[in-house]
């Protein structure tokens, strides 16, 4: 007879299978699905460039002298033809009055050799002088025009000394200080010419910056596919932000592309030119630039966080009709704040896993509930740093 111990299992096994029911199934889980935004936008590509301005001159003495004057502030706004400088022209004023009498004297000699020509000629056509004192009159003739020419070229050059005494701004804009003081003597000997003070145009003003070489390729295909013009062709636009502002408030073009990539580092160079009426763009400053990369084209915008990554490929999941979740490989563009743009492998009408995504794997069904993605801040992609 068997113990009362030994029929308890088969008894458990019985009562399980009578009352006992089976654990229920566990639901599919909840992920919130949305329909990209379609918009059009532009691409800004960014970049760091430094400002310079358009004219520079260095003003140097073009004759030696005791400086007189100086007729400006240090620092000031000029305009061109403003007097700067006087060198003491009293030395030059003497020169220009003993050029002007040796031009006197020479038109004077030259009267007196045309007379004597005339007359030699109406002699020797009656046979009374030879013709050997005929060419003599009319080689003192020649002479006294070559005299009044080089008497009329020194009173020229006299006057242009004179004229040099007073310095006048070359082009119009903000003159640094005076590197001489009144009552110093100053040189105009050849490359030991004094420097007396630099000027510098404010409007416009120039920004130099430097792309790399893909950068540059890139810019050159789109040209070829007739997607973006090439800034040596067409004055493309730029902004520009410099150190301490907020956004890029400064409105440019392109005026100027190099002409090959430099062999040290790879890069090309850039300009733009932009307006400057308040004088705030100086000259050294740097600054952050935004040169149009592509656009406005229609693009798909999604949520970073419904990116993912598969090993060296980004991919999104989406949510069929039957609820079916499947992986999507994308290849993305700019970025915009917490959006990023999808260039390729993704249809408007899609529905796409924006938070969840690691609650959902390829083939797994899913409780999708609706939401909605955010409106980019100002509707143009995020400039990527070069």
């Amino acid at each position: 007879m068997k113990s009362p111990r030994s029929l308890l299992p088969p008894l458990i096994l019985l009562l399980a299978g009578c009352g006992g029911t089976a654990p229920p199934a566990m639901a599919p889980p909840e992920v919130t699905v949305a329909t990209p935004l379609v918009r059009k936008i532009t691409d800004w590509d960014e970049y760091t460039g430094r400002l310079a301005a358009v004219e520079s001159v260095e003003i140097r003495a073009r004759v030696s002298g005791y400086l007189q004057s100086v007729h400006f502030q240090d620092g000031e706004l000029v305009k061109k033809g403003d007097l700067l400088f006087v060198i003491d022209p009293r030395p030059y004023q003497a020169a220009l009055d003993e050029a002007r009498a040796d031009l006197t004297r020479s038109r004077v000699r030259l009267e007196l050799a045309v007379n004597d020509l005339d007359r030699a000629r109406r002699l020797f056509a009656s046979r009374a002088i030879s013709e050997e004192e005929l060419d003599a009159r009319t080689k003192e003739k020649r002479e006294a025009d070559a005299a009044l020419e080089a008497a009329q070229a020194a009173e020229k050059a006299s006057a242009l000394n004179l004229e040099f005494a007073r310095i006048k701004a070359p082009i119009s804009g903000r003159i640094g200080r005076k590197l001489v003081t009144v009552g110093n003597l100053v040189t105009s000997e050849g490359n030991n010419a004094t420097l007396l003070t630099t000027l510098v145009s404010v409007d416009p003003i120039h920004v130099y910056f430097t792309a790399d070489e893909r950068a540059f390729l890139r810019y050159t295909r789109l040209a070829e596919q007739g997607i973006r013009p090439s800034s040596r062709n067409v004055a493309n636009p730029v902004r520009l932000q410099l150190a301490d502002e907020q956004g890029f408030p400064h409105e440019g073009v392109m005026d100027f592309v190099d002409n090959s990539v430099d062999e040290t580092t790879g890069t090309m160079q850039g300009r733009a030119i932009f307006a400057n009426p308040g004088g705030d763009l100086t000259p050294g400053l740097f600054g952050r630039i935004q040169l149009l990369g592509e656009g406005p084209y229609e693009a798909l915008i999604l949520p970073d966080e419904a990116i993912g990554t598969d090993q060296a490929q980004r991919l999104v999941y989406v949510v069929g009709d039957d609820n079916v979740v499947a992986a999507r490989p994308v290849m993305l563009g700019r970025p915009l704040g917490a959006l990023r743009v999808v260039r390729s492998g993704l249809k408007p009408t899609d529905r796409v896993v924006i938070n969840g995504i690691l609650r959902v794997r390829p083939g797994s069904t899913v409780t999708p509930v609706a939401g909605q993605i955010p409106e980019p801040g100002d509707g143009t992609a995020a400039a990527v740093s070069k």
